[in-house]
């Protein structure tokens, strides 16, 4: 397979320039302007941040590819899907109020900050997976789909599964709608909490199948395991979280079906992504906490590619030095410690990545070699 081209800058910057225009000569030199951007409808794809997390990617980096796309004359919209699991994003009202929290309004970014899969995050699109073996159909948030064009912006850091979360995570995992998150993530069926449950009857509005039973006497939701085909969508449709998967899939499942939902999102559309490998702390930004970072500030890299955008970010991040006073360091220096001469794996090591990589390339999402052009 040919080599993608990768662009890489470093963080340094010359007097009177400040790294979001650093980030949009970048882009430019990458060739972004090969996309006819005219009048159409722009998706940048990004994570917000869990309120309390204050390791995401800042305002200003979304506010510089925006106006990119605004000069070259498209309608840019920033945009994430609501979380699986409880928490500031689980529903667009919560979600936009974490956004805006944390920096991110139309004033900020410059342009509209919407929910790809709406309110309860049941709004998606059913999308097909060429070559899926994992997945043939995705459950992806509507507005994305909708969008001409797709632009993922990613904050390349650890991640307690994944071993990374880089560009396939924020598009496949991020993507999907909370039905989605919830096939890439759990295996089997949904239970019911019953102590939280407040007999609303909303989640069984949602189910097709006959999934549920309600007991009119106890005023109690409980799951038909014969007609339950595990499809999540009573889980968007709870606002009690009351509603549960709890069998996880093994990492390699995961990372599979990560990389089939990116394809998805991708397939048949102008695509160009972006990684930034800043503030690269050890666990995913969904966390309500960031840990201190366990690699240095390494740069901004960007490509057509994100397979290739993927190997690059990490491949940098393996020859990196750790930073001492880190999960990573701590990890290094317990009497126990077993070298994997992986700084990811080596900080979390019940984590894997490879597997998405690999899995990825097979599928045809991108290539994994690629040729790294510097901008200085």
């Amino acid at each position: 397979m040919e080599r993608s081209k990768v662009y890489f800058t470093d963080f340094r910057t010359k007097l009177g320039e400040g790294l979001p225009s650093k980030l949009k000569r970048l882009i430019k030199a990458a060739g972004i302007e090969q996309i006819d951007m005219e009048n159409k409808l722009v998706a940048i794809k990004m994570h917000f941040g869990e309120l309390g997390n204050l390791g995401f990617l800042r305002p200003n980096y979304a506010k510089a590819v925006a106006d990119i796309v605004k000069e070259l004359g498209g309608k840019p919209f920033l945009t994430d899907c609501n979380t699986l699991y409880p928490g500031s994003r689980k529903n667009a009202l919560e979600h936009l109020e974490c956004a805006w929290e944390n920096g991110f309004t139309p004033l900020t970014v410059g342009c509209p900050v919407l929910i790809g899969d709406g309110l309860k995050g049941t709004d998606d699109i059913v999308v097909p997976v060429k070559g899926g073996e994992y997945i043939k159909e995705a459950k992806i948030g509507r507005a994305i789909m909708d969008a001409d064009i797709f632009i993922s912006l990613t904050h390349f850091k650890g991640h307690e599964m994944t071993g990374f979360g880089g560009a396939i995570k924020n598009i496949g995992m991020g993507c999907g709608s909370r039905a989605g998150k919830k096939e890439q993530h759990n295996n089997g069926k949904p239970h019911i909490i019953e102590q939280k449950c407040r007999g609303c009857r909303r989640c069984q509005r949602e189910c097709a199948n006959d999934g549920l039973i309600f007991d009119k006497e106890k005023k109690i939701m409980s799951i038909n395991l014969d007609n339950c085909v595990g499809c999540g969508r009573c889980l968007g449709a709870c606002n009690f979280d009351a509603i549960e998967f709890t069998n996880y899939a093994a990492s390699k499942d995961l990372n599979c079906r990560m990389a089939e939902y990116a394809k998805a999102v991708v397939e048949d559309r102008p695509c160009f992504h972006i990684s930034l490998i800043v503030d690269v702390s050890p666990n995913c930004d969904c966390h309500s906490e960031n840990d201190a970072p366990i690699l240095p500030n390494l740069g901004m890299l960007v490509s057509f590619d994100p397979l290739a955008l993927d190997q690059a970010c990490v491949d940098m991040c393996l020859t990196a030095h750790p930073l001492s006073g880190s999960q990573l360091t701590d990890n290094m220096s317990k009497p126990e410690f077993v070298d994997h001469h992986d700084h990811f794996i080596n900080s979390t090591p019940e984590s894997e990545w490879r597997s998405c990589l690999e899995h990825a390339e097979k599928i045809g999402l991108g290539s994994r070699q690629y040729e790294m052009i510097v901008i200085k």
